[in-house]
């Protein structure tokens, strides 16, 4: 895992032009991690030689946005200046290959992403926070039982609990609605309308699903480069997903433009986050 989020990090570094010093906190969200304890962003921390302080976050496939919204209120606290996100997401370790229903539709990745203050920007692809808006909802639909507890119990490494589990009708079916007015809700709050929206950047696990949100938000079908999809090259790579559909599907904005990030999934939960692109 470390040397996955490191490799990733020096090429962020390089496409951004920050230098290990320029950073003064980092995260590590994704959904599974590798342990308890010591915190793995500390030890990437130690690893790129970074000062100041690093904490893991998780909240399943909805890590990353909530690892925005986390380090966005940081900055405008004072906190940090400039916070690195990394995000794991090896999913192969934690599924059932004898359940066809989920292995296949996951893949791994890493990403990485700098937010800072504005003043302090100097990549050519830079956006704005406008707002971010989070919610969690309880549901066992999607779940993994693995933990530290579990020597304590009569069970194997192999039981099947341990792993992902999923009920995907019941989360097709209950997440839909949840996110939809999710972002209905954020936009409305900061008085953007529908038609202002050029981008959504959706969490990349079912096709289907993120055709019937893009619809309910934007009140019609979505045209493919407004909602770009990635599950074909990359597969579901969890919380990660929405963060590589923003990399590969932004450059192309122009100023001022507006878009939608927004991951959703086991929880269940769920992060808006309203970019505006500023060069």
């Amino acid at each position: 895992m470390l040397k996955c989020q490191s490799k990733q990090q020096k090429k962020l570094y390089t496409k951004q032009a920050k230098l290990a010093n320029d950073i003064d906190a980092v995260i590590t969200a994704c959904s599974n991690l590798e342990r308890a304890y010591p915190a793995i962003s500390i030890e990437v921390q130690e690893l790129l030689g970074i000062e100041g302080f690093a904490f893991d976050m998780n909240v399943a496939c909805s890590s990353a946005t909530f690892a925005i919204q986390a380090a966005a209120d940081m900055i405008r606290s004072g906190s940090a200046k400039t916070i690195l996100i990394v995000d794991p997401e090896i999913c192969s370790g934690h599924l059932d290959f004898k359940d066809r229903d989920c292995h296949f539709i996951f893949g791994d990745v890493c990403t990485a992403m700098i937010l800072e203050r504005k003043d302090t920007a100097e990549s050519n692809n830079c956006f704005e926070i406008l707002s971010t808006k989070c919610i969690t909802q309880f549901s066992n639909n999607i779940r993994n039982n693995f933990g530290f507890l579990n020597s304590a119990k009569k069970s194997s490494p192999l039981d099947r609990d341990l792993l992902f589990m999923q009920q995907g009708r019941k989360v097709f079916k209950e997440v839909v609605p949840m996110v939809s007015q999710l972002i209905i809700d954020h936009l409305h709050e900061e008085k953007i309308h529908t038609d202002e929206i050029k981008r959504l950047w959706l969490h990349q696990a079912n096709k289907s699903m993120n055709d019937l949100i893009g619809k309910k938000v934007l009140g019609r079908a979505p045209e493919k480069h407004e909602q770009p999809n990635i599950l074909q090259d990359y597969a579901n790579t969890s919380s990660a997903g929405s963060i590589i559909a923003f990399s590969k599907f932004s450059e192309d904005m122009k100023k001022n433009e507006i878009g939608v990030l927004c991951s959703f999934g086991a929880g269940y939960s769920a992060g808006s986050i309203i970019l505006k692109k500023t060069s």
